[in-house]
């Protein structure tokens, strides 16, 4: 391939031969070798400018920066924002895959993970096979590749939605992160459809965003690369996603003036079944049954809706594919004997074990018990805000050891028992986890509802810096068979 034909698209300028034959592309100096072009990405952690001339040395026949390096003997493209280059020369070095597939974005606060695997099953019930990008990882077709961020690079992006194309998928869900959108990881193509699920505080501070408005005009920047815009008309902030927009909106909600519309929402409960069912108005007009629980449920299953009609899915399909849904760590159901409902969820500060514990009190257990700890080497003030929600909300809290990473199991526990204290809450401490679940198993009641809270789909524990495996179905499964029990 040639340096020319990749960098087609970007302003840029250029001290060398763009007719240089290229072999590769790198963001990562130690993977450079003969004929790549090098990428100098500059992170709140390290600059690749930095590594230049080593980069160089190694055999890179050309570099991409966006400001000068001391360097000679190759062409150095000279581009405004490095992140957005590598985006645009990504897309085309895999042969810009994103036209061969209808790719759909999320972004939002709260319920893209839900969202996506709620399409993904809906398009694949009607005979769509559909990849997937975003927190749990990378899916195409059984395999789940595991990804670091939420959204990946752009040229992991890319190659994975080349490998979706080339094994037969037609569409590719991507959860588009505020930092993701921010950073250019999805630059390059345009989205066939983009969605908003919501938007709340959250990732402010640090090296993520440095206000609450910068947030919003991260997650805005996706409606001026997509097609259609599919927005959620209920969320107060959605006239300020949509600023600027340069796609076709549609509206879903509760709210009259949306375009499609839920109504008659009802919950569904039995022993290890909690959900939701509801009435849909506007283009679709059926009722559809939700396999996971909580009004929250309702929009996001509506934001499916609204994206997969768009393919010319079933009525069954919609059905079929909400009905049978169920994504790993997200208010999870596992199958165990006896009277009682027990969940695996992701919820790991104050704000999402809030909603989840709300959700669950309103199927109105026996009683809500919460297992959670705190993650190690984060805000202290964490740890008292997750005490205090669950001491407020939970009939009963058992306190255990999360991702403590190098602090100690029992300064963290203290922490939240700082948090449960301003409450009247029964709590029990039981620091290690299993042992956590096996209490909560044993002593279940007839009726009650038992969340796990803070692993959700991790399938590890991270002590003194190094990650254990520990899967919380696996636990349990070990549990039910040293206890000679079957489900």
């Amino acid at each position: 391939m040639v340096l020319k034909e990749l960098l087609e698209g970007l302003d840029y300028t250029c001290s060398g031969d763009v007719e240089q034959e290229i072999t590769s592309l790198v963001y990562d100096s130690r993977k450079v070798q003969p004929g790549a072009v090098f990428v100098c990405l500059s992170g709140s952690q390290v600059d690749g400018h930095i590594y230049a001339e080593k980069a160089v040395e190694a055999g890179a026949a050309a570099l991409v920066v966006q400001r000068e390096v001391p360097v000679e003997g190759v062409p150095v493209v000279r581009v405004k924002n490095t992140r957005y280059a590598l985006a645009v020369l990504s897309a085309a070095f895999f042969g810009h895959p994103a036209k061969e597939l209808k790719v759909i974005g999320l972004t939002g606060t709260k319920g893209k993970t839900t969202t996506s695997y709620m399409i993904r099953s809906i398009l694949e019930s009607a005979g769509i096979k559909t990849g997937l990008i975003g927190t749990i990882g990378t899916v195409i077709g059984d395999q789940v590749i595991k990804t670091e961020n939420t959204t990946p690079e752009s040229y992991e992006v890319q190659s994975y939605l080349r490998r979706m194309a080339d094994e037969g998928c037609k569409a590719a869900v991507i959860e588009a992160s505020s930092i993701g959108l921010r950073d250019h990881r999805v630059s390059g193509f345009i989205f066939a459809i983009g969605l908003f699920t919501n938007f709340s505080p959250d990732h402010i501070g640090g090296n993520e965003h440095q206000s609450l408005e910068e947030y919003r005009q991260c997650k805005a920047m996706l409606f001026r690369q997509c097609e259609t815009g599919i927005i959620n008309i209920d969320d107060e902030s959605w006239q300020g996603i949509v600023e600027g927009h340069t796609c076709r909106l549609e509206t879903y909600g509760f709210h009259e003036e949306a375009e499609l519309r839920a109504k008659e929402e009802r919950l569904v409960s039995r022993p290890g079944y909690l959900g939701v069912h509801f009435e849909l108005e506007g283009p679709c007009a059926f009722g559809v049954d939700v396999d996971i629980p909580g009004h929250f449920s309702v929009y996001n299953a509506l934001a499916a809706i609204a994206v997969c009609r768009h393919f010319g899915v079933s009525e069954q399909s919609i059905r079929d594919g909400l009905n049978r849904v169920h994504v790993k760590g997200r208010v999870e159901p596992v199958k165990v004997p006896g009277n009682y409902t027990l969940l695996i969820d992701y919820a790991h500060n104050a704000v999402s074990m809030e909603n989840i514990l709300e959700t669950l009190r309103e199927y109105r257990p026996n009683r809500l018990v919460c297992m959670f700890g705190a993650g190690g080497n984060r805000a202290r003030s964490r740890r008292y805000e997750m005490g205090e929600v669950s001491g407020r909300m939970a009939d009963l809290s058992v306190i255990t050891a999360d991702n403590s990473r190098f602090e100690d199991v029992m300064d963290i526990i203290a922490d939240i028992e700082v948090g449960l204290h301003k409450t009247s809450g029964k709590y029990i401490v039981i620091p290690d986890r299993k042992e956590a679940i096996k209490y909560c198993m044993d002593t279940a009641q007839d009726g009650d509802i038992i969340v796990l809270a803070g692993k959700g789909h991790e399938d590890y524990q991270e002590i003194k810096g190094v990650k254990y495996h520990l899967d919380e179905r696996e636990v349990i499964a070990d549990i039910l068979k040293e206890e000679g029990l079957s489900v």
